[in-house]
C-alpha cells in the first residue's frame, strides 16, 4: 500500500490531481455523538501497553463516551469523511486553583495514517481549544517508556514535569509514569 509522502495541512488547498489519498484533507473537529462506533473501534484497534494502563478491552465492549468520557471533551482528526484519530482535553481537577490548565488524557491515531502529521495537528488544535478556554498551561502523562509519543511531545514544547519511576507494572515490567507540560502564552 502506497502512503502520500505528505499530509496536507487543513490550511493547504485540496490537489485537483493524484490518488484520491493525496487529495483527502484533515480536518480537526469537536466530536459528535455519531462518532461512537468509529471512536470506540480506533479506541480498541490502537490499544497498546505502550501507551495504556489498562487491560487490553474485551466484548462486551464499553461505549465510547460516557459521564468520564464526554463527548465535549474530545476532538477529532478526520481524513477523507472519517474518523482516523483523536485527542481528549479536560481540567485535570475540578478546583476553581487549577482552571487555568488542561491536560490531554487521551491521543490515539489510527496506525494506517501514522507518520502523516495527525497527531501533531490533534495536539495543536488541543493547545489551541485549550487558550480558547482561557487555560494558560497544559500537560499530559506518557508512560516512560513510548519513546515516539515523549518525542512528539517534547517537538511541540512539551517538557519533563515530573517522573513517577515504577508507577505501573506491564507485561512483567515496572514503568516510570512522565508528567509533562508547556506554556501555552507561546
Amino acid at each position: 500500500m502506497s502512503q502520500p509522502s505528505s499530509l496536507p495541512q487543513p490550511s493547504d488547498p485540496p490537489h485537483p490531481s493524484g490518488p484520491p489519498s493525496r487529495r483527502a484533507e484533515l480536518i480537526i473537529r469537536p466530536a459528535v455523538i455519531d462518532d461512537e462506533t468509529a471512536l470506540a473501534d480506533l479506541d480498541r484497534r490502537t490499544w497498546s501497553t505502550l501507551h495504556s494502563v489498562q487491560p487490553r478491552p474485551q466484548p462486551p465492549y464499553d461505549r465510547f463516551f460516557t459521564l468520564h468520557n464526554r463527548v465535549d471533551e474530545i476532538l477529532v482528526a478526520e481524513l477523507g469523511g472519517h474518523p482516523v484519530g483523536y485527542i481528549r482535553l479536560v481540567p485535570p481537577t475540578p478546583l476553581a486553583c487549577n482552571a487555568h490548565v488542561r491536560q490531554i488524557q487521551g491521543l490515539a491515531v489510527d496506525e494506517r495514517t501514522r507518520g502523516r502529521g495527525v497527531a501533531r495537528a490533534l495536539l495543536g488544535a488541543a493547545c489551541q481549544e485549550a487558550r480558547r478556554q482561557g487555560a494558560t498551561r497544559i500537560t499530559l502523562r506518557v508512560l516512560g517508556h513510548n519513546t515516539p509519543a515523549r518525542r512528539l511531545y517534547a517537538s511541540e514544547g512539551f517538557a519533563v514535569e515530573g517522573v513517577l519511576p515504577g508507577e505501573f507494572l506491564l507485561e512483567g515490567e515496572y514503568v516510570d509514569d512522565v508528567l509533562m507540560g508547556r506554556s501555552l502564552d507561546r
